[in-house]
């Protein structure tokens, strides 16, 4: 099957042929004839699979075929959430990718940087929206953003959006939408709280499903290395020289933990940055950039921050600490093996973590190779304790919850701020100097507490 056999026009495939691509996905192929015919749609693919252009092309090809008023402000006609900035951002330079032969707008919009460039460019008109919930609702508190028209609404990342607490903001954003609209839902697993939100959301949808219910792919090879939790450090910077490898994403549980394990890794003479929630979207973009051109070898990162990192040909993902919910663990190494390329994920576990290592194996229904490197092997003689805002501890009320019942990393590091001001993406407070000037791509803004208005909750249809 070819991209020209789907029903896309000729100015969408001209562009689609000059990122490189010639056959679809199985992603792709199923879901763009579904998303086409009008239909609702439920789909699950792993990451790297092509998913996102599964909705983007179709979407496109949707607005193109029913052009905006010459006259007026165009309305947002196709809506997109997503859980994080750098999925939003990755999200806005494909629709700017494939639609740069349409007459068609797009504008990204996330918090974490100023709010005002993005009220200008939505005065301007736009087709599509690419938004993380929290940014959206500010916008449309202060009136920057008209929803009625929206005829097309697509939840990326769903299952994450869910674990960080989204599902008010959700609720709020769907009843600015008008009652008759294409939704469309993609998330990485079909988990019990997806099929609920799908329920709600979804009239007689098709369902998609490419890859086995929470199954990494079959091309990375998967190890568990045991070791004290002490010598972590010692042995990932050892393996990291020893191998001579390159391009590492190493995976913490918290922020402190990353800025850390960088810090540390830099005084061993290896190039390390770390990514998460506390850091500008300036120092995110810059430390990514500086990982994908070979500047720096290793990039830390927590989870949430790692949700839209689009990185080809990652040879090694490192499990420095276990994550709380077993599916992230699938999410982790899936930024490894990605679109038929091998890759090899380890995990250093010390004894704290035996647990969570069951929970994972159970949700993979295998059991994954154990290695006590020589001059590594762990002291037997050390109990486990409780892991410090994870899944062994830490059991206290009111907090959203992963769907292992953990704790999200949002509510741990976030507690008590509000949930808008947790939900969306780690925010932090703007400081002076940041943003990039409102451009299309990668919109800004600011926080704002939520009016009383914004504090109800409606049915989620």
């Amino acid at each position: 099957m070819s991209f020209d056999s789907l029903g896309l026009n000729a100015d969408i495939l001209r562009a689609v042929a000059e990122q490189g691509y010639q056959t679809p996905t199985p992603i792709q192929s199923q879901a763009i004839p579904v998303v086409l015919s009008g239909r609702d749609l439920m789909a699950s693919a792993q990451t790297g699979t092509g998913k996102t252009a599964g909705f983007t092309l179709p979407l496109l090809e949707l607005l193109n075929q029913s052009p905006a008023p010459a006259k007026g402000r165009r309305p947002v006609r196709a809506l997109i959430l997503t859980p994080t900035r750098e999925l939003a951002a990755q999200i806005g330079e494909n629709v700017q990718s494939y639609s740069k032969y349409l007459r068609l707008r797009s504008l990204v919009v996330f918090g974490g940087v100023s709010i005002n460039p993005q009220m200008m460019k939505l005065r301007g008109g736009v087709d599509i929206l690419v938004a993380t919930p929290g940014r959206l609702l500010d916008l449309e508190h202060q009136n920057a953003v008209d929803l009625s028209q929206v005829e097309i609404l697509v939840l990326d990342e769903a299952d994450r959006m869910l674990d960080m607490g989204f599902i008010h903001d959700i609720r709020r954003v769907l009843a600015k939408l008008p009652a008759k609209r294409q939704n469309l839902l993609f998330s990485a697993t079909f988990s019990d709280d997806i099929k609920l939100l799908a329920g709600k959301l979804l009239t007689n949808p098709a369902s998609v499903e490419v890859a086995r219910r929470n199954t990494p792919s079959e091309l990375v090879t998967q190890h568990v290395h045991l070791v004290d939790k002490k010598r972590k450090r010692e042995l990932l910077s050892q393996m990291i020289g020893q191998n001579d490898w390159r391009q590492v994403l190493v995976f913490t549980r918290t922020k402190h933990g990353a800025n850390y394990l960088a810090e540390q890794l830099n005084k061993d003479g290896i190039t390390a940055a770390a990514i998460h929630g506390n850091k500008s979207q300036g120092a995110r973009t810059r430390a990514l950039a500086s990982f994908k051109d070979g500047t720096i070898r290793v990039l830390v990162a927590t989870d949430i921050a790692a949700r839209g990192l689009d990185i080809d040909q990652l040879p090694q993902v490192v499990n420095y600490e276990l994550p709380n919910v077993p599916e992230d663990y699938v999410h982790r190494i899936g930024r490894t093996g990605r679109a038929e390329a091998t890759g090899e994920a380890i995990s250093l576990v010390c004894v704290d973590e035996h647990k969570l290592l069951r929970d994972i194996e159970r949700l993979l229904k295998r059991e994954i190779p154990r290695i006590a490197l020589p001059g590594y092997e762990p002291d037997p003689s050390i109990k486990a304790e409780p892991i410090v805002n994870g899944r062994q501890g830490n059991r206290g009320g009111g907090a959203p919850r992963g769907r292992s019942g953990a704790p999200s990393e949002r509510a741990q590091s976030e507690r008590g701020q509000g949930e808008r001001r947790r939900a969306d993406s780690e925010r932090q407070p703007r400081k002076s100097g940041g943003g990039n000037g409102g451009g299309w791509r990668n919109g800004e803004g600011q926080r704002r507490a939520p009016s009383a208005s914004n504090r109800s909750k409606p049915s989620a249809k």
